[in-house]
């Protein structure tokens, strides 16, 4: 029973001598191996969020060159008219707005009316028309009147072409 006493007394003389004396620069708590644990883990996190951030960043540049090749690509052909040559000028506001008059009147009293218009003027208006109201429209007209409109919208005159005789040629 001495000898455990003793023991006991040293024991407790050497626990305090550790527990006062400063740690080993090298030992680390268990409290310091998880808080380094877990900003390792929090390292790895962010550069794998990174990492996908500068993936999606490049993907949207790479559709962004795609797009505007593909813009680029198109302009020349939108700029052009169906056969391929530059199209006419747009034609201005009013005939657009004749057409529109044109397209609201009954087919048989804008036939009268609209046979009576200049053969350029014709061509402009119904140019902006609805097909099926060009159409209504030239089916009451005077046949003679009727070809000569679609002569001159089958030419292209109208755009500032200048219209020819029926026999000249080109």
């Amino acid at each position: 029973m001495i000898l455990t006493a003793a023991t006991a007394a040293v024991t407790a003389v050497a626990n305090t001598v550790e527990a006062a004396a400063p740690p080993a620069p090298g030992a680390k708590s268990r409290l310091g191996v998880s808080i380094e644990r877990d900003i390792a883990e929090r390292d790895r996190t962010a550069s794998t969020r990174r990492q996908a951030l500068d993936l999606r960043e490049q993907a949207v540049r790479a559709a962004e060159a795609r797009v505007k090749a593909a813009l680029d690509a198109r302009a020349p052909a939108a700029r052009a008219g169906p056969d391929g040559r530059a199209p006419a000028e747009t034609p201005p506001p009013q005939f657009a707005e004749l057409a529109g008059i044109y397209q609201a009147m009954k087919p048989a009293k804008a036939a009268l009316v609209f046979e009576q218009l200049d053969l350029d003027v014709q061509v402009r208006v119904a140019r902006q028309m609805r097909g099926r109201s060009t159409g209504m429209i030239m089916a009451a007209m005077t046949p003679k009147a009727a070809t000569r409109l679609s002569m001159a919208m089958a030419r292209g005159d109208g755009a500032g072409t200048p219209l020819l005789p029926a026999g000249a040629a080109r």
